[in-house]
C-alpha cells in the first residue's frame, strides 16, 4: 500500500458504500457538468489508490480539456506542449522504470498535433500507458472540428457538417497503433452507464499492470460526449454518442497481451 494510505484506513468502515477516493484532491473540477473528463479522472484515482501506487505514479497531460489535471490528483504529475505527452512519458519512465507513467490526451491533441509522437511512442513499445479521450472535437478552444469528427458532425469550423471530400474520413488512429508491434493491449472503452465504468476501470488497472511485464504500450480510447460543444444537454448527449459514435468508434478490446483480437 502507499505510505498515503493504509489498509486499515481503506476497511475502518465495512458499511461504507462508496467515497471520494483519497487519490483525488478537494479541488473542484473544471469540466462542464456531464463531461466525461471527470469520471475517467475518478476511475485513475481508484485504480492507483486499490493498487497502492499512490507514491509511484506519474501523469503527464498536455495542452486541451485535461491541462489542468494536476490540480485534482494527488500525486506527481508533468505538463507537456501540445501533443508531447507521449513523448515527455517516455523520457520519465527510461529515467524513472519504477515508476507507473501514464498520458492522458484528447482527440486533437492525441491524432492531430501529437500524431507523430503517439505512433512512434507506439511502435518503440515503450513501457507507458496512454489514456485517449476521444469526443470528436476540440473543446477546449471552441468546439472546431478534431481528425475524429464523424462524418456529418456540425462544429464551430464544419457548420454544415465535415465533409470527407473536403477533410478527409474520420480517424480511427486506435486500429492504426493496435497493428504496430510495440503496443502491448489496446482497447475502447466508454463511461456513459455503470457497466462501461466498470469495463473502463477494469483496462485503465490492466494498463497499469501491464507496465510491470515491461512488454510494451498500453493504449485505452475512452469514447466520451462533449456536451458544451455539441450543443446538447449531457443525457441528449450520451443518447448521440452511443447512436452515432458507437458505430464508427465500436468498444472492445482491439489487441490484448501483443495478439490482435479478431
Amino acid at each position: 500500500m502507499s505510505e498515503n494510505i493504509t489498509k486499515e484506513e481503506l476497511q475502518q468502515d465495512e458499511n461504507l458504500i462508496y467515497c471520494k477516493s483519497k487519490v483525488l484532491t478537494d479541488n473542484e473540477f473544471h469540466y462542464c457538468p456531464g463531461c466525461g473528463h471527470g469520471t475517467v479522472h475518478r476511475i485513475i484515482a481508484e485504480v492507483v489508490e486499490e493498487m497502492g501506487i499512490q507514491g509511484q505514479t506519474i501523469g503527464v497531460a498536455p495542452v486541451g480539456c485535461s491541462v489542468l489535471a494536476y490540480n485534482y490528483f494527488d500525486f506527481d504529475c508533468q505538463g507537456a506542449a501540445h501533443g508531447r505527452a507521449p513523448a515527455v512519458a517516455t523520457a520519465i519512465k527510461r529515467l524513472l522504470p519504477d515508476r507507473y507513467v501514464f498520458t492522458y490526451q484528447g482527440d486533437g491533441d492525441l491524432a492531430a498535433i501529437g500524431t507523430a509522437e503517439t505512433i512512434h511512442a507506439c511502435n518503440r513499445g515503450e513501457n507507458i500507458a496512454i489514456i485517449f479521450i476521444n469526443n470528436g472535437i476540440y473543446g477546449m478552444t471552441g468546439g472546431q472540428m478534431a481528425p475524429t469528427t464523424l462524418e456529418g458532425m456540425k462544429t464551430a469550423t464544419s457548420p454544415y457538417g465535415r465533409s470527407i471530400a473536403d477533410t478527409g474520413s474520420p480517424l480511427r488512429i486506435t486500429e492504426m497503433i493496435a497493428i504496430l508491434p510495440g503496443t502491448h493491449y489496446v482497447t475502447r472503452q466508454a463511461v456513459h452507464s455503470p457497466a462501461a465504468v466498470r469495463k473502463t476501470k477494469k483496462a485503465i488497472r490492466k494498463a497499469f499492470e501491464n507496465q510491470d511485464l515491461k512488454q510494451g504500450l498500453s493504449f485505452i480510447e475512452i469514447v466520451s460526449n462533449c456536451n458544451s460543444g455539441w450543443k446538447m444537454n449531457p443525457r441528449q448527449a450520451n443518447d448521440w454518442m452511443v447512436e452515432h459514435m458507437f458505430p464508427y468508434y465500436p468498444l472492445g478490446d482491439i489487441k490484448v497481451d501483443g495478439q490482435l483480437v479478431k
